[in-house]
């Protein structure tokens, strides 16, 4: 006659009793999620990452001194605005207190796909979870999308640059509004954050979300814009960024650069224009433009005489395809 297996012990209840200063909690508080995560928490060799709050309504009615921003995200067939079409759009429309970056009232949502006419290529399905049968017959709202717009004074996007074209394409409108960068116009690598991409600046602030799907990349951005900066916790990332777009984007253009500086160039962050032939690289304010004419002048074209370029546009230009004003400076 078989003997009868014995069960095995239940495994030992989740504690960190004994490692370190770490105390038990009270029995049976795990058996609580919450509990849970606050027990790794306190201890510093665990971090515990919570999934994203979405945030509808912030409660305060908007006042005098708000800005209406329209956070906006994008996912398309490819990376080339000439081609490629967007096959999702979502927006996310709030007032800003202009004190403190501070959200108030309401979050209007929108949030649609589109049938881009072709197969939605493998690789972006794979990215996205976005399938043909998911586009098929659909068509963004135009009249809604025109109603949402209106009275809006800034959108914003990170990686603007790629989002305003596609935009702009779609929906001639977006062509007459200001347009602020989250990506570009926060100096996130001095705010001590090891990389500018949205999951990974959500990951540092703890939280996870479904990305790479419009509307959830637009509460994600709206979260880390709230949040108070590492190196300036006065300020909130989303006032930081409306300051930023009042100012005028700088590119500089190292004309006629010698070409053996182009690993100096290169090393400062300079990226090259195939098109035109020339290094390039964006200015943060005035003060940043003069110190890096002095260093073309020195370093670059070794004190001789030289003509740069200098392209200015203000946040009606930036980020799109079309040319801001053309200067010209002799170093």
């Amino acid at each position: 006659m078989a003997a009868k297996p014995t069960k095995s012990p239940p495994p030992p209840a989740l504690t960190l009793e004994g490692v370190g200063k770490f105390q038990s909690p009270p029995s049976g508080t795990l058996t609580d999620p919450a509990a849970c995560a606050a027990l790794l928490d306190a201890h510093p060799d665990y971090r515990v990452l919570r999934r994203l709050p979405v945030r509808l309504d912030w409660g305060d009615a908007p006042t005098a001194g708000h800005t209406r921003v329209l956070i906006l995200d994008t996912e398309t067939t490819g990376l080339d605005q000439s081609k490629e079409k967007i096959i999702e759009l979502a927006m996310l429309r709030l007032d800003v207190d202009n004190a403190t970056g501070r959200p108030m009232g309401p979050v209007l949502v929108f949030d649609e796909l589109e049938d881009p006419g072709r197969a939605i290529p493998k690789e972006v399905v794979a990215l996205t979870g976005i399938t043909d049968d998911d586009v098929r017959g659909k068509r963004l709202d135009e009249a809604r999308i025109a109603a949402i717009l209106e009275g809006v004074d800034v959108v914003i996007a990170h990686n603007a640059g790629f989002d305003r074209p596609f935009c702009e394409a779609r929906i001639p409108q977006f062509r007459d509004l200001a347009w602020a960068c989250s990506f570009a116009d926060i100096d996130w690598k001095a705010q001590g954050r090891s990389s500018s991409k949205l999951e990974a600046l959500a990951l540092e602030l703890g939280w996870f979300y479904d990305a790479h799907r419009a509307e959830m990349d637009c509460h994600a951005l709206l979260a880390v814009l709230c949040a108070p900066l590492p190196q300036t916790p006065e300020r909130n990332g989303m006032a930081t960024l409306l300051a930023a777009a009042l100012r005028p984007a700088l590119r500089l253009y190292a004309t006629h650069a010698p070409f053996d500086s182009k690993d100096l160039l290169k090393a400062r962050g300079y990226r090259w224009n195939a098109e035109q032939k020339v290094w390039f690289t964006r200015i943060s304010d005035q003060s940043a433009l003069e110190a890096e004419c002095e260093w073309l002048k020195t370093d670059v074209y070794g004190g001789r005489n030289a003509v740069i370029a200098i392209e200015e546009s203000d946040a009606l230009a930036k980020y799109s395809s079309r040319s801001g004003r053309m200067l010209q400076r002799q170093l």
